[in-house]
Protein backbone atom coordinates (compact mmCIF):
# COMPACT_ATOMS: atom_id res chain seq x y z
CA UNK A 1 0.00 0.00 0.00
CA UNK A 2 2.83 2.20 1.04
CA UNK A 3 4.65 1.65 -2.42
CA UNK A 4 1.09 2.35 -4.32
CA UNK A 5 1.03 5.25 -2.76
CA UNK A 6 4.31 6.67 -3.77
CA UNK A 7 3.77 5.72 -7.28
CA UNK A 8 0.26 7.22 -7.44
CA UNK A 9 2.19 10.36 -6.02
CA UNK A 10 4.81 10.18 -8.69
CA UNK A 11 2.51 9.86 -11.66
CA UNK A 12 0.01 12.57 -10.36
CA UNK A 13 3.29 14.87 -10.18
CA UNK A 14 4.67 13.99 -13.51
CA UNK A 15 1.20 15.00 -14.93
CA UNK A 16 0.91 18.38 -13.52
CA UNK A 17 4.30 19.08 -15.09
CA UNK A 18 2.36 18.30 -18.08
CA UNK A 19 -0.53 20.61 -16.97
CA UNK A 20 1.23 23.43 -16.24
CA UNK A 21 3.68 23.12 -19.46
CA UNK A 22 -0.31 23.06 -21.33
CA UNK A 23 -1.48 26.06 -19.83
CA UNK A 24 2.58 27.83 -19.15
CA UNK A 25 2.68 28.47 -15.68
CA UNK A 26 5.97 28.08 -14.25
CA UNK A 27 5.47 26.57 -11.30
CA UNK A 28 8.96 25.52 -9.61
CA UNK A 29 7.74 23.69 -6.79
CA UNK A 30 4.05 22.69 -7.75
CA UNK A 31 5.00 18.71 -9.14
CA UNK A 32 6.36 18.53 -5.21
CA UNK A 33 3.67 19.61 -3.49
CA UNK A 34 1.31 17.35 -5.34
CA UNK A 35 3.81 14.52 -4.62
CA UNK A 36 4.00 14.92 -1.13
CA UNK A 37 0.60 15.99 -0.85
CA UNK A 38 -0.39 12.44 -1.83
CA UNK A 39 2.61 10.77 -0.64
CA UNK A 40 3.74 12.32 2.87
CA UNK A 41 7.35 9.81 2.71
CA UNK A 42 7.94 11.09 -0.94
CA UNK A 43 10.97 11.83 -0.19
CA UNK A 44 12.14 9.32 1.78
CA UNK A 45 10.83 6.54 -0.76
CA UNK A 46 12.19 7.95 -3.74
CA UNK A 47 15.84 6.61 -4.73
CA UNK A 48 19.07 8.87 -4.25
CA UNK A 49 21.77 8.97 -6.59
CA UNK A 50 25.08 7.27 -5.29
CA UNK A 51 26.70 10.47 -4.66
CA UNK A 52 24.86 13.28 -3.14
CA UNK A 53 26.19 16.79 -2.54
CA UNK A 54 24.25 19.52 -0.46
CA UNK A 55 24.94 23.01 -0.75
CA UNK A 56 23.74 25.40 1.55
CA UNK A 57 24.38 29.22 3.26
CA UNK A 58 22.97 32.68 4.05
CA UNK A 59 24.41 33.95 1.07
CA UNK A 60 25.85 32.33 -2.44
CA UNK A 61 24.33 28.40 -2.22
CA UNK A 62 22.54 29.60 -5.66
CA UNK A 63 25.87 30.58 -7.19
CA UNK A 64 28.44 28.42 -6.02
CA UNK A 65 25.45 25.34 -6.59
CA UNK A 66 25.26 26.56 -10.20
CA UNK A 67 29.27 26.42 -10.40
CA UNK A 68 29.02 22.68 -9.11
CA UNK A 69 26.18 21.72 -11.83
CA UNK A 70 28.27 23.55 -14.87
CA UNK A 71 31.72 22.06 -13.85
CA UNK A 72 29.91 18.42 -13.37
CA UNK A 73 28.46 19.24 -16.93
CA UNK A 74 31.83 20.53 -18.42
CA UNK A 75 33.27 17.18 -17.14
CA UNK A 76 30.79 15.62 -19.28
CA UNK A 77 28.38 14.37 -16.20
CA UNK A 78 24.83 15.17 -16.02
CA UNK A 79 23.55 15.83 -12.72
CA UNK A 80 19.83 15.64 -10.61
CA UNK A 81 19.50 19.19 -9.13
CA UNK A 82 16.86 21.97 -8.25
CA UNK A 83 18.40 24.49 -10.18
CA UNK A 84 14.93 25.85 -11.72
CA UNK A 85 12.87 25.11 -8.63
CA UNK A 86 12.95 26.11 -5.07
CA UNK A 87 15.68 24.97 -2.60
CA UNK A 88 12.79 23.60 0.35
CA UNK A 89 11.63 20.25 0.36
CA UNK A 90 8.75 20.89 -2.18
CA UNK A 91 11.17 21.86 -4.59
CA UNK A 92 13.66 18.92 -3.77
CA UNK A 93 10.97 16.81 -4.26
CA UNK A 94 10.18 18.10 -7.67
CA UNK A 95 13.70 17.93 -8.99
CA UNK A 96 12.87 14.03 -7.95
CA UNK A 97 10.12 13.75 -9.92
CA UNK A 98 12.14 15.21 -12.92
CA UNK A 99 14.94 12.68 -12.11
CA UNK A 100 12.62 9.48 -11.57
CA UNK A 101 10.98 7.55 -14.46
CA UNK A 102 7.60 6.37 -14.26
CA UNK A 103 8.44 3.23 -12.54
CA UNK A 104 10.78 4.77 -10.25
CA UNK A 105 13.83 4.37 -11.72
CA UNK A 106 16.50 7.05 -11.42
CA UNK A 107 18.35 8.79 -14.14
CA UNK A 108 21.28 9.85 -12.52
CA UNK A 109 24.49 8.86 -10.34
CA UNK A 110 25.14 12.12 -8.79
CA UNK A 111 22.69 14.87 -7.64
CA UNK A 112 23.74 18.94 -6.63
CA UNK A 113 21.30 19.85 -4.92
CA UNK A 114 20.57 23.77 -2.99
CA UNK A 115 19.18 23.06 0.29
CA UNK A 116 17.58 25.74 2.02
CA UNK A 117 19.29 25.81 6.16
CA UNK A 118 16.08 26.77 7.41
CA UNK A 119 14.16 23.71 5.84
CA UNK A 120 16.64 21.31 7.27
CA UNK A 121 14.19 19.53 9.77
CA UNK A 122 11.82 18.92 6.53
CA UNK A 123 14.69 17.67 4.18
CA UNK A 124 17.96 15.89 6.16
CA UNK A 125 15.87 13.19 7.76
CA UNK A 126 14.89 11.62 3.88
CA UNK A 127 17.90 13.43 1.71
CA UNK A 128 21.17 12.65 3.53
CA UNK A 129 24.05 14.48 1.62
CA UNK A 130 27.64 12.26 1.26
CA UNK A 131 29.06 16.17 0.89
CA UNK A 132 27.37 19.26 2.61
CA UNK A 133 28.99 22.22 1.64
CA UNK A 134 28.11 25.37 3.51
CA UNK A 135 29.25 28.53 2.70
CA UNK A 136 28.23 30.86 5.49
CA UNK A 137 25.84 31.60 8.32
CA UNK A 138 25.30 35.36 8.41
CA UNK A 139 22.33 37.45 9.16
CA UNK A 140 19.08 37.19 7.01
CA UNK A 141 15.39 37.78 6.81
CA UNK A 142 14.54 38.05 10.51
CA UNK A 143 11.17 37.00 9.66
CA UNK A 144 12.12 34.04 8.91
CA UNK A 145 15.83 33.30 9.65
CA UNK A 146 16.16 35.13 12.78
CA UNK A 147 19.83 34.85 13.78
CA UNK A 148 22.54 32.80 12.60
CA UNK A 149 22.93 31.08 15.88
CA UNK A 150 19.39 30.18 15.79
CA UNK A 151 20.69 28.57 12.01
CA UNK A 152 23.42 27.06 13.43
CA UNK A 153 21.47 24.91 16.06
CA UNK A 154 19.16 23.95 13.68
CA UNK A 155 21.83 22.71 11.04
CA UNK A 156 24.12 20.93 14.06
CA UNK A 157 20.76 19.20 15.39
CA UNK A 158 19.60 17.89 12.36
CA UNK A 159 23.02 17.47 10.61
CA UNK A 160 23.00 13.24 9.45
CA UNK A 161 25.67 12.54 11.36
CA UNK A 162 27.32 10.37 7.98
CA UNK A 163 27.18 13.55 6.13
CA UNK A 164 30.93 15.51 5.48
CA UNK A 165 31.47 19.00 6.08
CA UNK A 166 32.91 21.66 3.52
CA UNK A 167 33.13 24.62 5.72
CA UNK A 168 33.92 28.12 5.33
CA UNK A 169 36.59 27.94 8.19
CA UNK A 170 36.86 31.98 7.87
CA UNK A 171 33.07 32.13 9.42
CA UNK A 172 33.15 30.81 13.13
CA UNK A 173 29.22 30.33 13.15
CA UNK A 174 29.75 28.48 9.79
CA UNK A 175 32.10 26.58 11.04
CA UNK A 176 31.35 25.47 14.39
CA UNK A 177 28.20 23.10 12.76
CA UNK A 178 27.90 19.67 13.82
CA UNK A 179 31.72 19.52 15.25
CA UNK A 180 31.24 15.70 15.40
CA UNK A 181 30.95 15.58 11.88
CA UNK A 182 34.40 14.75 9.67
CA UNK A 183 35.13 18.67 7.89
CA UNK A 184 37.28 19.78 6.11
CA UNK A 185 37.64 23.99 5.90
CA UNK A 186 38.14 26.73 2.92
CA UNK A 187 38.76 30.14 3.37
CA UNK A 188 40.82 33.16 2.14
CA UNK A 189 44.55 33.49 3.52
CA UNK A 190 44.64 37.55 3.14
CA UNK A 191 43.04 40.20 0.52
CA UNK A 192 44.28 43.54 -0.31
CA UNK A 193 41.27 44.76 1.24
CA UNK A 194 41.42 43.06 4.68
CA UNK A 195 40.54 45.32 8.15
CA UNK A 196 40.29 44.46 11.91
CA UNK A 197 37.85 46.63 12.89
CA UNK A 198 33.96 46.14 11.58
CA UNK A 199 33.30 48.47 9.59
CA UNK A 200 29.30 47.28 9.00
CA UNK A 201 26.83 48.29 11.00
CA UNK A 202 26.32 44.40 11.44
CA UNK A 203 28.74 42.21 13.49
CA UNK A 204 27.21 39.26 14.27
CA UNK A 205 30.10 37.44 16.24
CA UNK A 206 31.56 39.76 18.98
CA UNK A 207 32.09 37.31 21.69
CA UNK A 208 33.94 33.90 22.24
CA UNK A 209 31.06 31.38 22.19
CA UNK A 210 32.87 29.33 24.46
CA UNK A 211 33.99 32.02 27.10
CA UNK A 212 32.27 35.36 25.97
CA UNK A 213 35.69 37.13 25.91
CA UNK A 214 35.85 40.05 23.19
CA UNK A 215 37.30 38.04 20.08
CA UNK A 216 39.49 39.93 18.54
CA UNK A 217 40.22 39.72 14.73
CA UNK A 218 43.59 39.66 12.48
CA UNK A 219 41.34 39.76 9.32
CA UNK A 220 38.10 41.40 8.26
CA UNK A 221 36.73 40.39 5.20
CA UNK A 222 33.37 41.73 6.44
CA UNK A 223 31.00 41.80 8.70
CA UNK A 224 32.04 38.79 10.70
CA UNK A 225 33.57 36.82 8.43
CA UNK A 226 37.66 36.96 8.60
CA UNK A 227 40.42 35.56 11.00
CA UNK A 228 39.63 35.78 14.49
CA UNK A 229 40.66 34.50 18.20
CA UNK A 230 40.07 35.00 21.83
CA UNK A 231 43.04 35.93 24.29
CA UNK A 232 41.34 33.70 26.83
CA UNK A 233 40.64 30.45 26.17
CA UNK A 234 42.63 30.04 23.18
CA UNK A 235 39.52 29.44 20.90
CA UNK A 236 40.03 30.99 17.04
CA UNK A 237 39.89 30.38 13.49
CA UNK A 238 40.48 26.65 12.46
CA UNK A 239 43.28 26.00 10.21
CA UNK A 240 41.90 25.77 6.67
CA UNK A 241 42.59 22.64 4.06
CA UNK A 242 42.42 24.84 1.43
CA UNK A 243 43.22 28.47 1.68
CA UNK A 244 43.13 31.17 -1.31
CA UNK A 245 46.17 33.64 -1.17
CA UNK A 246 48.29 36.39 -3.68
CA UNK A 247 44.57 37.09 -5.22
CA UNK A 248 45.17 38.59 -8.66
CA UNK A 249 42.14 41.00 -9.66
CA UNK A 250 43.93 42.68 -12.75
CA UNK A 251 44.74 39.17 -14.26
CA UNK A 252 41.76 37.19 -12.57
CA UNK A 253 43.73 34.77 -10.82
CA UNK A 254 43.71 33.19 -7.35
CA UNK A 255 46.41 30.82 -5.85
CA UNK A 256 44.45 28.06 -3.86
CA UNK A 257 47.29 26.73 -0.98
CA UNK A 258 46.54 23.10 0.28
CA UNK A 259 47.30 21.28 3.85
CA UNK A 260 49.89 19.52 2.28
CA UNK A 261 51.47 22.51 1.45
CA UNK A 262 51.05 22.27 -2.34
CA UNK A 263 49.92 25.22 -4.67
CA UNK A 264 48.01 25.71 -7.72
CA UNK A 265 46.57 28.88 -9.40
CA UNK A 266 43.04 28.57 -10.77
CA UNK A 267 40.83 31.19 -12.65
CA UNK A 268 38.55 33.54 -10.87
CA UNK A 269 35.49 34.45 -12.32
CA UNK A 270 34.22 37.99 -10.23
CA UNK A 271 36.28 40.23 -8.26
CA UNK A 272 33.92 40.75 -5.77
CA UNK A 273 34.68 39.63 -2.01
CA UNK A 274 31.98 36.67 -2.20
CA UNK A 275 32.93 34.93 -6.06
CA UNK A 276 36.67 34.62 -4.41
CA UNK A 277 34.95 32.45 -1.65
CA UNK A 278 32.39 30.70 -4.18
CA UNK A 279 36.04 29.54 -6.48
CA UNK A 280 37.62 28.74 -3.03
CA UNK A 281 34.80 26.73 -2.02
CA UNK A 282 34.14 25.14 -5.75
CA UNK A 283 37.89 24.09 -5.63
CA UNK A 284 37.48 22.81 -2.45
CA UNK A 285 34.59 20.63 -3.25
CA UNK A 286 36.03 19.15 -6.52
CA UNK A 287 39.71 18.08 -4.70
CA UNK A 288 37.25 16.47 -1.80
CA UNK A 289 35.76 14.57 -5.30
CA UNK A 290 39.54 13.45 -5.95
CA UNK A 291 39.63 15.61 -9.03
CA UNK A 292 42.80 16.81 -10.01
CA UNK A 293 44.19 20.21 -9.69
CA UNK A 294 44.64 20.79 -13.44
CA UNK A 295 41.64 18.99 -14.25
CA UNK A 296 39.38 21.71 -11.82
CA UNK A 297 41.92 24.83 -13.16
CA UNK A 298 40.29 23.29 -17.01
CA UNK A 299 36.47 22.83 -16.05
CA UNK A 300 36.87 26.57 -14.10
CA UNK A 301 38.11 27.93 -17.65
CA UNK A 302 34.84 26.67 -19.40
CA UNK A 303 32.30 28.19 -16.94
CA UNK A 304 30.95 31.61 -15.98
CA UNK A 305 28.56 32.98 -13.02
CA UNK A 306 24.93 32.60 -14.42
CA UNK A 307 23.81 35.58 -16.33
CA UNK A 308 20.96 36.22 -13.98
CA UNK A 309 23.08 36.88 -11.11
CA UNK A 310 25.16 39.39 -12.48
CA UNK A 311 25.61 40.68 -16.21
CA UNK A 312 27.13 43.23 -18.38
CA UNK A 313 26.19 45.27 -21.43
CA UNK A 314 28.17 48.26 -23.47
CA UNK A 315 26.74 50.39 -24.89
CA UNK A 316 28.32 53.86 -26.13
CA UNK A 317 29.94 55.29 -23.45
CA UNK A 318 27.91 53.45 -20.65
CA UNK A 319 27.32 50.05 -19.15
CA UNK A 320 24.20 48.53 -18.32
CA UNK A 321 25.01 46.19 -15.14
CA UNK A 322 22.42 43.80 -13.83
CA UNK A 323 23.47 42.69 -10.45
CA UNK A 324 21.37 40.68 -7.82
CA UNK A 325 21.37 41.75 -4.24
CA UNK A 326 19.08 39.60 -2.36
CA UNK A 327 15.68 41.56 -0.57
CA UNK A 328 15.31 41.66 3.45
CA UNK A 329 18.73 40.21 3.71
CA UNK A 330 21.15 43.22 5.15
CA UNK A 331 24.79 41.51 4.82
CA UNK A 332 23.66 40.48 1.08
CA UNK A 333 22.26 44.07 0.23
CA UNK A 334 25.85 45.48 2.15
CA UNK A 335 28.10 43.67 0.10
CA UNK A 336 26.20 44.86 -3.27
CA UNK A 337 26.41 48.49 -1.79
CA UNK A 338 29.94 48.28 -0.93
CA UNK A 339 31.16 46.38 -4.25
CA UNK A 340 29.45 48.61 -6.12
CA UNK A 341 30.51 52.00 -4.81
CA UNK A 342 34.29 50.46 -4.72
CA UNK A 343 34.51 49.97 -8.46
CA UNK A 344 36.05 52.72 -10.39
CA UNK A 345 34.64 55.45 -12.22
CA UNK A 346 31.01 57.14 -12.11
CA UNK A 347 27.56 55.43 -11.44
CA UNK A 348 24.14 55.58 -11.51
CA UNK A 349 21.95 53.06 -9.23
CA UNK A 350 18.71 51.84 -9.78
CA UNK A 351 17.28 50.18 -6.12
CA UNK A 352 14.61 47.63 -7.24
CA UNK A 353 15.14 44.91 -4.09
CA UNK A 354 11.33 45.52 -3.47
CA UNK A 355 10.58 41.68 -2.71
CA UNK A 356 7.81 41.68 -4.89
CA UNK A 357 6.11 38.37 -4.54
CA UNK A 358 5.93 38.68 -0.59
CA UNK A 359 4.97 42.36 -0.55
CA UNK A 360 1.57 41.59 0.91
CA UNK A 361 3.06 39.96 3.89
CA UNK A 362 5.89 42.29 4.79
CA UNK A 363 4.20 45.67 4.29
CA UNK A 364 5.37 46.62 8.02
CA UNK A 365 8.91 45.04 8.23
CA UNK A 366 11.24 47.29 6.83
CA UNK A 367 14.17 46.28 9.70
CA UNK A 368 16.06 45.31 7.25
CA UNK A 369 16.96 48.84 5.77
CA UNK A 370 18.19 49.83 8.64
CA UNK A 371 20.79 46.77 9.13
CA UNK A 372 22.28 47.52 5.92
CA UNK A 373 25.39 49.51 5.39
CA UNK A 374 23.49 51.85 2.75
CA UNK A 375 26.44 54.45 3.95
CA UNK A 376 28.69 52.79 1.14
CA UNK A 377 26.35 54.77 -1.03
CA UNK A 378 27.45 58.02 0.39
CA UNK A 379 30.28 58.38 -1.78
CA UNK A 380 31.62 61.18 -4.87
CA UNK A 381 31.59 58.12 -7.96
CA UNK A 382 27.51 57.28 -7.38
CA UNK A 383 26.23 60.44 -9.17
CA UNK A 384 22.34 59.42 -9.01
CA UNK A 385 20.51 57.14 -7.32
CA UNK A 386 16.77 56.04 -8.40
CA UNK A 387 14.35 54.41 -5.62
CA UNK A 388 11.51 53.20 -7.20
CA UNK A 389 8.49 50.02 -6.38
CA UNK A 390 6.83 49.50 -3.33
CA UNK A 391 9.79 50.49 -1.30
CA UNK A 392 10.59 53.61 -3.16
CA UNK A 393 9.76 55.93 -0.25
CA UNK A 394 11.59 53.57 2.57
CA UNK A 395 14.84 53.45 0.38
CA UNK A 396 14.48 57.51 0.11
CA UNK A 397 14.33 57.92 3.59
CA UNK A 398 17.27 55.27 4.70
CA UNK A 399 19.48 56.83 1.98
CA UNK A 400 18.07 60.53 3.39
CA UNK A 401 19.70 59.17 7.09
CA UNK A 402 22.98 57.51 5.21
CA UNK A 403 23.43 61.20 4.66
CA UNK A 404 22.77 61.08 0.81
CA UNK A 405 21.82 64.91 -0.68
CA UNK A 406 17.92 65.00 -2.43
CA UNK A 407 20.13 66.17 -5.40
CA UNK A 408 21.70 62.29 -5.96
CA UNK A 409 18.31 60.49 -5.25
CA UNK A 410 15.44 60.41 -7.98
CA UNK A 411 12.21 59.08 -7.27
CA UNK A 412 10.21 56.97 -9.70
CA UNK A 413 7.01 55.25 -8.65
CA UNK A 414 7.37 52.27 -11.03
CA UNK A 415 10.38 49.98 -12.22
CA UNK A 416 9.27 50.48 -15.96
CA UNK A 417 9.34 54.40 -15.28
CA UNK A 418 12.76 54.19 -13.45
CA UNK A 419 15.15 54.61 -16.75
CA UNK A 420 13.98 58.09 -17.44
CA UNK A 421 15.00 59.19 -13.93
CA UNK A 422 18.27 58.12 -14.77
CA UNK A 423 20.92 61.59 -16.07
CA UNK A 424 23.49 59.99 -18.34
CA UNK A 425 26.25 62.68 -17.92
CA UNK A 426 29.62 61.31 -19.54
CA UNK A 427 31.13 57.93 -19.29
CA UNK A 428 28.96 55.66 -16.42
CA UNK A 429 28.22 52.45 -15.26
CA UNK A 430 24.22 52.04 -14.70
CA UNK A 431 23.83 49.31 -12.03
CA UNK A 432 20.29 48.13 -11.81
CA UNK A 433 19.99 45.97 -7.77
CA UNK A 434 17.07 43.47 -8.39
CA UNK A 435 15.59 41.16 -6.35
CA UNK A 436 15.72 37.24 -6.23
CA UNK A 437 11.74 37.30 -7.89
CA UNK A 438 12.66 40.69 -10.16
CA UNK A 439 14.68 39.03 -12.87
CA UNK A 440 12.01 39.29 -15.84
CA UNK A 441 11.37 43.06 -14.63
CA UNK A 442 14.69 43.75 -14.17
CA UNK A 443 15.34 42.47 -17.95
CA UNK A 444 12.62 44.81 -19.14
CA UNK A 445 14.22 48.06 -16.86
CA UNK A 446 17.03 47.40 -18.70
CA UNK A 447 16.00 47.29 -22.11
CA UNK A 448 13.99 50.72 -21.96
CA UNK A 449 17.75 51.95 -19.83
CA UNK A 450 19.25 50.77 -23.62
CA UNK A 451 16.21 52.63 -25.58
CA UNK A 452 16.66 55.99 -22.81
CA UNK A 453 20.44 56.00 -24.32
CA UNK A 454 19.48 55.54 -27.93
CA UNK A 455 16.82 58.10 -27.83
CA UNK A 456 19.08 60.63 -25.90
CA UNK A 457 21.67 59.88 -28.57
CA UNK A 458 19.68 60.63 -31.28
CA UNK A 459 18.33 64.19 -29.84
CA UNK A 460 21.72 65.44 -28.92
Amino acid sequence: MKRLRFYLALWAAKLSIIALKITRHNGTNFPGIVALKICPDFLWQVKKPARVIGITGTNGKTTVCNLAIDMFKADGIAVLNNSLGSNIHTGLATSFVLGTGIFGGLKYDTAVLEMDERSAPLTFPAIKPDWLLINNLTRDSIMRNGHPEYIARILTEEMPSATKLLLNGDDLIASSIAPDNERKYFGIKSLDTDVTDCINLVNDLRICPRCSSLLKYTQRRYHHIGKAYCPTCGFKSPQCDYEGQNADLEQMTIEIAERDGSVFCYRLLNDSVFNIYNVVAIVALFRELCYSRERIAELLQKIEIVKSRFDVKELGDFRIIKQMSKDRNSLGTSRAFDYVSGRPGDKELILMMNNLSDSRHWSENVCWLYDADFEFLNRENIKNIVVTGPRAKDYYLRLKMAGIDDSRISFAEHELDAPGKLKLAGKTDIYILYGTDSITLCNQVAARIENEIRERGERA
